[in-house]
């Protein structure tokens, strides 16, 4: 008779046989493809970020297929968008258009047109009340004349005033009062590099008031060129002046930049842009002597 333990063996195995074919080992899930393929996903976006430089150039567009008009044509589609209105309360405006870099230094100046663009400039003069440059200062034209009075009005928040120059004498009083926080955020603080702070103050209100200034912004210089009232020729002269400055201010930072004229277009308060071609009048223009009367 075999002995009891020689039975037990047996009977384990079969216990254990049968218990795997009734449990039966569930597969597992491979997620390490899963995690590469991820992985390998993310890489290659991670490539194509990479290879995407910013674009450090403002966009252009071709000009080839745009309609572009002569200076009679223009003037006389914006006057037929200005009809019923005052001549002298719309003006023509100039936009310049530059293929610059978008982190480069700017364009910036003043100049005096043949015919000058009347605006309602209210200049402030910073000068001693009781001297010859502030009588000066207001038969000039100046809005606001003086010292103290002008620097409490600034740190009470009153800023009536649209350009501001300082004289030479009063330019230690005006850094003590402190006003660079209030004034050279809205650009109106007086500094030595834009020509705000002179001796001679008589003649620089007249040339603000007479005078326009530009400035570029995003690679676009933006400036009132004439009123509607204006006929082509004083158009004419104020326009070649301007481009005439441009191009030499463009010339001065050839050697810190490249700036080139992309597109000039002319507009008026309420009308279209028209870019222009560079040409006085085309062959179907009308007589320029209808565009020099009213509306």
């Amino acid at each position: 008779m075999a002995h009891p333990r020689s039975l037990v063996a047996p009977w384990s195995r079969l216990a254990a046989s049968s218990l795997a074919r009734r449990h039966p080992e569930t597969p597992r899930i491979a997620l390490l493809p899963l995690q590469s393929l991820r992985t390998a996903a993310t890489k290659s976006k991670d490539k194509d970020k990479k290879k995407r430089k910013p674009r450090n150039t403002f966009v252009q567009y071709d000009l080839k297929n745009a309609d572009q008009f002569s200076l009679i044509d223009a003037m006389h589609y914006i006057r037929a968008f200005e009809v019923g209105r005052n001549p002298s309360s719309s003006k023509y405006e100039m936009h310049i258009r530059l293929r610059s870099l978008k982190n480069g230094p700017v364009i910036r100046n003043r100049l005096r047109l043949p015919h000058p663009v009347k605006t309602d400039v209210r200049i402030c003069v910073i000068a001693p009340p009781d001297s010859k440059h502030a009588a000066e200062a207001r038969a000039a034209g100046a809005s606001l004349v003086g010292e103290e009075e002008v620097f409490n009005q600034v740190k009470e928040g009153v800023i009536e005033f649209d350009r501001c120059i300082c004289h030479t004498e009063s330019l230690q009083k005006l850094n003590k009062a402190g006003l660079g926080r209030v004034l050279g955020p809205k650009g109106l603080m007086p500094s030595v590099k834009t020509g705000t702070v002179v001796t001679n103050v008589g003649a620089t209100v007249k040339n603000m008031t007479g005078g326009s200034e530009y400035r570029e912004k995003l690679g676009v210089i933006r400036m009132a060129i004439g009123q509607l009232g204006f006929t082509p020729e004083e158009m004419q002269n104020n326009i070649k002046t301007f481009m005439e400055i441009l191009k030499k201010d463009i010339a001065q930072m050839s050697d810190r930049i490249s700036k080139e004229i992309h597109e000039v277009v002319l507009s008026s308060t309420n009308s279209p842009g028209f870019t222009l071609n560079g040409e006085y009048k085309g062959p179907d223009s009308i007589p320029p002597k209808e565009l020099s009367g009213p509306f």
